[in-house]
């Protein structure tokens, strides 16, 4: 059974139903730590009094907010945990809205929820069934972690998700970062479709979706351990340069997803050069004419 990172309750109209939660992704990451070079011992960090200069234990150490240079507002994890919100012990739901009336920007980790006891088992399955034939998902607030957090509550799998979600005024506004004004002819667009739909595929299952970062470094330090030289890094992939004639880079980039699919016997159509293009082809390749 997962740990549980958080007990409380999903408050639906007058329906509470008491949950725990825990994480839905495991983490799968090496992680490291620091050492001293010179003689491999671990290197630490000590939580110091700037004013006494000494070591403090937990015990010691509270919270607080900095209102001026010279002056901090503590805060106590009573005060923290007493907050007047109605979120504060139970994710509220809000609103009902469709999946894709949120933008998946606004998105972030998922986490299961769990009913606790037998008591929570049929208003859990209550709201579990009423949202999967609703075709929407629930907008809901709870406090966790010294703020009001705001996600959706969905279905996976006869299981109850809470995906965390960011609120409005901390998306970024991309408008800054949009290309400059050019024109896309439909040819291209058509080749860029065609690519498109040699590289479709209906689910995310296979083995190239796998993290190889994880596995190189997990043998790099398997090597290391045994006093064996790590595998050399294979050669990077040639980049193209400037890229010149985008209908005959997609030409190229659908015959290859082809390949790479296990279709290369398969027919590949070229896509039809524009015709200013060609006009331009043909001019440059026209033998120039000397002087009578």
């Amino acid at each position: 059974m997962p740990r549980t990172i958080w007990s409380g309750a999903v408050s639906f109209g007058l329906v509470t139903i008491p949950i725990h939660v825990v994480s839905a992704r495991e983490d799968h990451s090496v992680h490291f730590h620091q050492y001293h070079l010179k003689d491999g011992s671990r290197v630490r960090y000590r939580k110091v009094c700037e004013l006494e200069d000494r070591e403090v234990q937990q015990s010691e150490i509270g919270k607080g907010y900095e209102w001026s240079k010279d002056q901090v507002v503590p805060i106590s994890d009573a005060e923290l945990a007493n907050l007047p919100l109605p979120t504060a012990k139970a994710v509220e739901i809000d609103a009902f809205v469709p999946l894709d009336s949120i933008d998946p920007v606004r998105l972030g980790d998922g986490y299961y929820l769990a009913p606790d006891g037998q008591v929570a088992a049929k208003p859990y399955k209550l709201l579990l069934q009423a949202l999967g034939r609703s075709s929407r998902v629930a907008v809901a607030k709870w406090a966790w972690h010294g703020r009001e957090r705001l996600g959706i509550l969905r279905v996976k799998d006869d299981v109850l998700v809470l995906q965390l979600m960011h609120w409005p005024d901390e998306i970024r506004n991309p408008a800054e970062l949009a290309p400059p004004t050019v024109e896309v002819s439909e040819q291209e667009i058509d080749g860029a479709l065609a690519l498109m739909d040699t590289m479709a595929r209906e689910d995310l299952e296979g083995d190239e979706f796998r993290d190889t970062y994880t596995e190189a470094l997990e043998q790099v330090i398997e090597a290391k351990r045994e006093n064996r030289e790590p595998a050399a890094a294979p050669e990077p992939a040639e980049r193209p340069g400037q890229l010149l004639d985008l209908m005959a880079a997609l030409n190229e980039s659908v015959a290859k997803a082809r390949k790479d699919r296990g279709a290369g016997a398969a027919e590949v159509h070229e896509m039809p050069v524009p015709k200013k293009q060609a006009r331009k082809t043909a001019a440059k390749k026209a033998p120039r004419r000397r002087p009578a």
